[in-house]
């Protein structure tokens, strides 16, 4: 059996990792470990802190972290398995998930072909319960979008869902066109399949309700797309320079792709006055385009 003080260290170890090789050195030693259940998960904090990294920036990170959640959702359903928790099967032959009687009961999704099965505020049974239909029906779309590939407790979830209606319906003045637009945002944002990382930390509560409330798309927004989103701001910026404005040639850089010396350059202020001009400079070799200041 995994001891918890020893996967607590491992935990404390992976959120102050500096690099990302010292992550997925941690990340190794986690793989190791036996008998991992559902309740030394909760205590530790060890799935929320693994499910972070499938989100990582690091190719290396992200695919490590996957591999752990993986298993570790295997061993917590053989678990169940083992503990009575027979699922029924359905008529394709796979199993399905055992309905919970009691909402502070944890859920836990049922693994088909790797992939969780769906949880949702309806197959939950659980409802807004503010009364006014409007506001309970946007509590159950912000529960769906934070259930999504999760096996927290759905006690848990939901009130971070009603937490979250309730911050946005506050900001916003009630039921207005505005506090609809912004659920509508948050559904989105956090059901994002690349973003699991984002919805593990709502559901965990180190991004608190009210912050959460606040965010935009673009803070909510995965490293995935947040890396895109540079490269397109980067890429426009070289077309927006002046086409009339010519480039210097130069055999002062060197190419990173090609290694060659062959290259144009041309500089602009995009910063304040002080700070020092961009460079953006072109391989006239193999197109390679890079920036610095």
């Amino acid at each position: 059996m995994t001891d918890p003080v020893e996967l607590r260290k491992l935990v404390k170890q992976l959120q102050s990792a500096p690099s990302p090789s010292d992550i997925v050195a941690v990340l190794n030693i986690l793989k190791t470990q036996q008998n991992v259940t559902e309740s030394i998960l909760r205590e530790t904090k060890a799935g929320l802190a693994v499910g972070k990294l499938r989100s990582h920036a690091s190719k290396e990170v992200a695919d490590n972290a996957k591999e752990i959640v993986k298993k570790w959702k295997s061993a917590v359903e053989k678990e169940k398995l083992a503990n009575g928790g027979t699922p029924k099967p359905q008529q394709n032959g796979k199993p399905e998930r055992k309905m919970s009687s009691n909402i502070s009961t944890p859920v836990t999704p049922t693994m088909t072909s790797g992939k969780p099965n769906g949880r949702s505020a309806k197959l939950d049974g659980v409802k807004g319960g503010t009364g006014d239909t409007t506001r309970d029906k946007c509590i159950e779309l912000v529960y769906d979008a934070l259930v999504n590939d999760s096996s927290a407790p759905v006690e848990l979830i939901l009130s971070r869902a009603r937490g979250v209606e309730k911050c946005v319906h506050h900001d916003n003045g009630g039921t207005t066109a505005a506090y609809k637009q912004k659920i509508r945002s948050l559904f989105v944002n956090l059901k994002d399949k690349n973003n699991p990382g984002f919805r593990e930390n709502v559901i965990s509560g180190d991004v608190p309700v009210e912050k959460l409330a606040k965010m935009t798309s673009e803070d909510m927004a995965s490293e995935e797309r947040k890396a895109a989103d540079r490269k397109i701001k980067e890429e426009n910026l070289f077309k927006s320079l002046s086409a009339a404005e010519q480039a210097a040639e130069t055999d002062a850089f060197q190419c990173g792709r090609c290694k060659q010396r062959q290259c144009r350059y041309r500089q602009a202020q995009t910063r304040s006055a002080d700070e020092p001009m961009t460079t953006f400079v072109t391989c006239t070799n193999c197109g390679n385009r890079w920036k610095f200041s």
